[in-house]
């Protein structure tokens, strides 16, 4: 059944008031857009490189499809968020755009919106023990046995490693490390010197890969981090204690990332494209709230990137990033008809 739209967004930022600081296309302008505008609220976890990426896409996407996009991150706190999507609860936002900080958080709120009728829609990051209307995720488990397989290929199958994880009990954190540990399973030349969480934080890997530094030195081949910002910490580590030939490798394909592959510094990454991933999320949201038929559980599975390709992934990520996202509405749209939500035409893609 078709919900019906609304259309006031100066009620919605009188109910946000100074609990939220509140953000977006048009947001609390009366003005703003039509008839036919839908309001939706984002909550995401923190303002990481990825997030960000994320934004810019759905602001985009936002922008071309009369969508009144309401932007708030959590900060890595579960109330704040908790808190957020009360919020976009009681301003009868028309659909919930949630990036978890926990898997296993946000039960009463999302039950809450179910009674109000508001679809949630989990972006990038699944929720657990919750009913929710979409869920756009990555194959975070294919993530983590595509970056392990390229540490194993980069030290020949043989070395010591350490593994920097992101906020334990998050669905990538989870995934990525079953996917590390199925390769690690099959390839036991590798050997695992320690692995902590520092939660997608480029700050925090660069003090707790001090810390292993201060325990394993030189012992330490190769670096695996869930992420890229977490990589970039290593690498600056490893630069500051005089290791330069310690590999690493990432997920993500952030701009500094991709810098780091063209630069010899990471062995690779894998291409998580926070733009077309998260425009991705927004784009079946609007379509659930205006009663579209659309796949409610479409699968993001991540192109590898390493000296070959890192090029033409740096010309959507970076160089050539304008046009892209002109283009970026129009291709999530076809991307969702065809069943293949990654494609952007890097070599190899397919639709």
């Amino acid at each position: 059944m078709k919900r019906k739209l609304r259309t006031s967004v100066t009620a919605a930022a009188v109910v946000f008031g100074t609990a939220l600081a509140v953000s977006g296309c048009g947001a609390g302008d009366p003005n703003a857009g039509g008839a036919d505008t839908i309001t939706v609220g984002v909550t995401v976890y923190d303002m990481s490189s990825f997030i960000t990426q994320g934004q810019e896409g759905m602001e985009a996407y936002a922008e071309a499809n009369d969508i009144d996009l309401q932007w708030n991150s959590a900060g890595g706190d579960v109330s704040t968020q908790s808190n957020q999507v009360d919020q976009y609860v009681n301003a009868g936002v028309d659909a919930i755009i949630i990036v978890p900080v926990q898997a296993d958080s946000l039960g009463p709120q999302v039950e809450a919106a179910k009674a109000a009728s508001i679809p949630v829609i989990a972006v990038n990051t699944s929720l657990e023990g919750v009913e929710v209307d979409a869920s756009v995720q990555p194959d975070d488990v294919a993530a983590g046995e595509q970056e392990a397989t390229q540490m194993v290929d980069a030290l020949g199958g043989e070395g010591d490693v350490v593994i920097l994880e992101g906020p334990l009990g998050s669905s990538p954190q989870l995934d990525r490390g079953e996917g590390i540990e199925n390769v690690l399973a099959e390839n036991s030349g590798l050997n695992v010197l320690a692995q902590d969480t520092a939660n997608w934080k480029r700050d925090e890997a660069v003090n707790k890969m001090k810390n292993w530094i201060s325990a394993f030195g030189d012992e330490i081949d190769g670096v695996i981090s869930q992420n890229d910002d977490m990589a970039l910490g290593a690498i600056q580590a490893l630069r500051e204690a005089g290791l330069d030939d310690v590999r690493v490798v990432g997920v993500d394909g952030i701009e500094d990332g991709l810098n780091a592959v063209q630069a010899g510094e990471m062995i690779g990454t894998s291409l998580q494209h926070g733009t077309v991933e998260l425009a991705t999320g927004l784009a079946v949201a609007a379509k659930i709230a205006r009663g579209e038929e659309v796949d409610t559980e479409p699968i993001y599975v991540m192109p590898a990137v390493d000296q070959d390709n890192v090029e033409d992934a740096m010309k959507n990520v970076v160089t050539e990033r304008d046009a892209f996202l002109e283009e970026l509405p129009a291709l999530v749209d076809e991307n969702l008809d065809a069943g293949n939500i990654a494609f952007e035409g890097l070599p190899g893609q397919t639709l």
